[in-house]
């Protein structure tokens, strides 16, 4: 009697122990995702470099600080998770030979320009004002070695046009 008194009470033991373990996990777990505070990736600006924008006059348009994405995974991320961006910097991405590209927003809380530059360094494309979180792909046209992204509006703002050039240097 003792012996089947002992397995009841180390069974309703190990049940409760289930029991809470269960419980605890689904009390965590919510269909409703308003039920919880989800962080937010954000990615913080990180100066890799400078670029001059140039007139085909060769008179700078605008100096930016950028980051420099030059391997796969910073082509692949871009400005994505970014919450904001100052008006004087960008993201230039270096390939490492000229092809036609296309970019998206997935992913990217801010509107941006996207400015298309050939091997020469020259703006031959642009894509403006593209839409935060659009997966619509934004295509180069011709072909391009660099890709400068930089706050919506900027191409406007600055005037840059087709022909134009870039400069630039890491640091």
């Amino acid at each position: 009697m003792k012996r089947h008194f002992t397995k009841i009470i180390v069974i309703t033991l190990c049940l409760g122990l289930i029991s809470s373990y269960v419980i605890s996990t689904f009390r965590g777990y919510s269909k409703n995702s308003s039920d919880k505070q989800i962080p937010e990736t954000t990615i913080a600006f990180k100066k890799e470099g400078e670029l001059d924008i140039l007139s085909k006059e060769n008179k700078v348009i605008q100096h930016l600080d950028i980051e420099i994405a030059d391997n796969t995974y910073e082509a692949a991320t871009g400005l994505m998770y970014r919450n904001s961006m100052l008006e004087n910097r960008g993201m230039l991405f270096v390939f490492k030979t000229e092809s036609e590209h296309a970019f998206y927003m997935k992913n990217t809380r801010i509107p941006l320009d996207i400015i298309y530059i050939n091997k020469n360094f020259e703006v031959v494309s642009f894509a403006k004002d593209a839409i935060p979180f659009d997966e619509t792909s934004l295509p180069s046209k011709y072909p391009v070695q660099y890709v400068l992204e930089v706050n919506g509006g900027m191409i406007d703002k600055w005037g840059i046009t087709v022909g134009d050039k870039i400069s630039y240097q890491k640091i």
